[in-house]
């Protein structure tokens, strides 16, 4: 990895933890798409993992207080028999696929039946999603948009939901490390004085995030929220879509611009 690049990622990590911070997803969903486009996916995995886990870690120690446990203790049990299925696969998907169901699980989460819709209050949904949103992680790297769609379903404030998601999410990136780190034969590498330098730069983002949360109202947020994930969603679906057309045909973009540039 080149200074450049370093240099890139760290402006982009403290970018998106700031967002994440705020929001509780988001931020995770746009860094994965910078990574996946300069790195192979298991290394793009792991990097994610690792600046993920700090910044949920250290967001979720920010607002302890505000964590509902209840949601978060089925949560993990269902994330451990994810995460014990997905092992014996080893599976690893290509980037289309990748970035498809990463752009397209919030459109489906939100055609589900009303007589489905979810409740975080449900300690077998908790355990449903811990499953769904941890078998995402290993397909993906992200889970926060469903996750955080999960939690607006309920009564729970801004706060609860953005502390309790990164509560969740701590499980879902350290399964995710686990996985691409060491499960698979593919296994990833990193260099370890830039893993430190990103964990730095991740603290800090949540850190600041903290203090536009604490300013913002519940309307605000709820509003946000859907708009982001409505925005970045929909951007990955053309991406995979573009990256398919590319394999099936071999058409690109270049070929369009090449003339006139």
């Amino acid at each position: 990895m080149t200074t450049l690049m370093m240099i890139v990622l760290c402006a982009v990590m403290l970018a998106t933890t700031f967002l994440s911070g705020i929001f509780g997803m988001a931020g995770g969903m746009i860094l994965m798409g910078v990574l996946l486009a300069l790195q192979s996916l298991p290394d793009a995995m792991v990097l994610h993992g690792l600046t993920q886990l700090t910044s949920n870690g250290w967001r979720a120690a920010l607002w302890i207080r505000h964590v509902r446990w209840r949601c978060f203790a089925p949560y993990t049990m269902g994330g451990i028999c994810a995460l014990g299925l997905w092992s014996l696969t080893g599976y690893v998907p290509d980037k289309p696929v990748a970035l498809l169901l990463l752009g397209g699980m919030p459109f489906l989460l939100r055609l589900m039946p009303a007589g489905l819709k979810s409740n975080p209050h449900s300690r077998a949904q908790c355990v449903l999603y811990g499953m769904i949103c941890v078998m995402l992680n290993l397909l993906t790297g992200i889970a926060g948009p469903l996750l955080n769609s999960f939690f607006l379903g309920g009564r729970l404030d801004r706060k609860e939901i953005v502390a309790t998601s990164a509560a969740c999410q701590v499980f879902g990136h350290a399964a995710k490390l686990l996985y691409f780190g060491g499960v698979i034969p593919q296994t990833a590498r990193i260099d370890p004085w830039f893993a430190i330098v990103a964990v730095c730069v991740t603290i800090a983002g949540s850190t600041f995030a903290a203090r536009v949360l604490e300013k913002m109202s519940e309307a605000q947020f709820r509003n946000w929220t859907h708009r982001l994930i409505t925005i970045v969603a929909s951007f990955y679906v053309a991406q995979a879509g573009y990256l398919l057309l590319v394999a099936k045909t071999g058409w690109s973009l270049r070929m369009v611009i090449g003339p006139f540039a």
